[in-house]
C-alpha cells in the first residue's frame, strides 16, 4: 500500500488562498462601513447621534407632522417633538398625506413615504428631472435670485410636483415635471404608469389638480416658431382608463368638490362641469342629449311639462268683499255726483253699494 507525500506548500500556492480571504475581508468592511440607504436618519427628540427611537406606537392624529429640515413629529397635545426623520444631505420641501402615510419631496428629487405611527420609511423613489426642476437653473432670470427666492420657488415646486389621491381603501400619487408625470401606488410605491408630453409640448404642475379619484394635469404647446398653440387636459386614474381632452393654451381647472371639477377655456367658450369620477363631462340641462346624459347637473333637472308636485301648498281662494247687505247694517248712499251727471238738475244721487236681495227688501205701502 502506497502513501502519497506531504504535500509542502509552498509560497506560490498560497497566494490564491490569501486573495480570496483578503476579498471577504475588504467586502466584510466595506458592509459593515456601508451608508444608510439614501442617508436615513432617524432620531428622537434631542438626541445628537441619529438612533432609532422606541417610543409608545402612536397614530397619525396623534402627531403635528412639519417638513424642515427634515419630517419632523410633534406630540398634538403636548407640542413636544416625538422624533425626526432626515436624510444627510438633502432638506425636505413639502409633505402630503396619502390615507395614514406620510409622502415627504426632497430637493434632491427624491420622494419617501413614512408611517408616522412608528416612523418607519416604507419606500423611496427617485423622479428623474425633478431635482433641476426644484432649481430652476438655467431659466431666465435664474443668475438674479436670492437664496430666499431660490428656496421659496423649490418649496412652490415641489407642493405643485406632488399630488395625492385619496381614493377609498388604496390611495396613490402622482409626481409631475413639465417634462414626466409619474403614477405611483401607495401600498409599496410601485410605479403604474409614466408618461410624456408630446413634441413641442409641456406639462404645467403649477396649473395641475387632483380629486379623490384623478390627477388632471394641463399641457401647453408651441408651434415650430414658439407660438402658443392649442393645448390640452389629460386625466390620470389607477384604477381606470384616463382621458384627454383638447383645450386653449390657457385653461384653468377648478375644484369643485370630491370628484367634479370645472374647466374654463377663455372668455368665449362657457365653463364646462367634468367628473372625473364617472370620467364625463356633465350634461347642461335643456340639452338634446339631456335624458340620456350620464352626468347630470347636481340640483338635477326640472321637466317643464311635469305637473307641479301634489304635495305643493294650493294658491289661496279670493275672499269676497265684505259688504254692509251682509251685515245687515243699512247702506249709505253715495251722495258725490259722477261725471255724467250734471250737478243741481235733480237727477237721483249713484251709488255703489249693491243692491240688496229681493227677499230683504220691504213690501210697498198700499195706498
Amino acid at each position: 500500500m502506497s502513501r502519497k507525500p506531504l504535500r509542502v506548500l509552498t509560497p506560490r500556492s498560497i497566494l490564491p488562498a490569501l486573495a480570496v480571504m483578503l476579498v471577504l475581508a475588504a467586502g466584510a468592511a466595506a458592509h459593515a462601513n456601508k451608508p444608510v440607504p439614501f442617508g436615513d436618519r432617524v432620531a428622537g427628540p434631542g438626541d445628537a447621534e441619529a438612533t432609532p427611537v422606541n417610543s409608545e406606537s402612536l397614530s397619525a392624529a396623534d402627531l403635528d407632522l412639519r417638513v424642515g429640515p427634515g419630517l419632523e413629529a410633534f406630540h398634538r397635545q403636548t407640542g413636544d417633538q416625538a422624533w425626526s426623520y432626515r436624510r444627510e444631505g438633502a432638506e425636505a420641501l413639502y409633505l402630503a398625506m396619502a390615507g395614514d402615510n406620510a409622502i415627504v419631496v426632497w430637493d434632491d428629487g427624491i420622494v419617501t413615504s413614512v408611517r408616522p405611527g412608528d416612523h418607519a420609511v416604507r419606500w423611496h423613489r427617485a423622479v428623474p428631472g425633478l431635482a433641476d426642476w426644484l432649481r430652476g437653473d438655467g431659466e431666465p432670470g435664474a443668475d438674479k435670485r436670492t437664496d430666499a427666492q431660490r428656496k421659496q420657488l423649490a418649496k412652490q415646486r415641489a407642493a405643485a410636483a406632488l399630488h395625492t389621491v385619496q381614493r377609498d381603501g388604496s390611495p396613490w400619487l402622482a409626481l409631475v415635471t413639465p417634462n414626466l408625470t409619474m403614477g405611483l401606488r401607495d401600498a409599496d410605491g410601485d410605479l403604474r404608469y409614466n408618461d410624456k408630453p408630446a413634441n413641442g409640448c409641456a406639462y404645467d404642475p403649477l396649473r395641475a389638480v387632483h380629486t379623490d379619484y384623478a390627477v388632471l394635469i394641463p399641457r401647453s404647446c408651441t408651434n415650430g416658431g414658439g407660438q402658443a398653440v392649442s393645448g390640452g387636459i389629460t386625466g390620470y386614474r389607477l384604477d381606470s382608463n384616463g382621458w384627454a381632452m383638447s383645450t386653449g393654451p390657457a385653461a384653468t381647472v377648478k375644484v369643485l368638490d370630491r370628484s367634479r371639477v370645472e374647466i374654463t377655456d377663455g372668455p368665449i367658450v362657457p365653463p364646462k362641469v367634468f367628473d372625473t369620477k364617472a370620467a364625463a363631462p356633465e350634461t347642461a340641462c335643456g340639452a338634446l342629449d339631456a335624458p340620456f346624459a350620464a352626468v347630470r347637473p347636481l340640483g338635477g333637472c326640472v321637466d317643464p311639462s311635469a305637473p307641479p308636485a301634489a304635495d305643493a301648498p294650493a294658491a289661496p281662494a279670493p275672499t269676497a268683499p265684505v259688504t254692509p247687505a251682509a251685515t245687515g247694517a243699512p247702506a249709505a248712499p253715495d251722495t258725490s255726483a259722477t261725471s255724467d251727471t250734471p250737478v243741481g238738475t235733480g237727477a237721483p244721487a249713484a251709488t255703489d253699494a249693491p243692491a240688496a236681495p229681493a227677499g230683504d227688501q220691504p213690501a210697498a205701502q198700499q195706498p
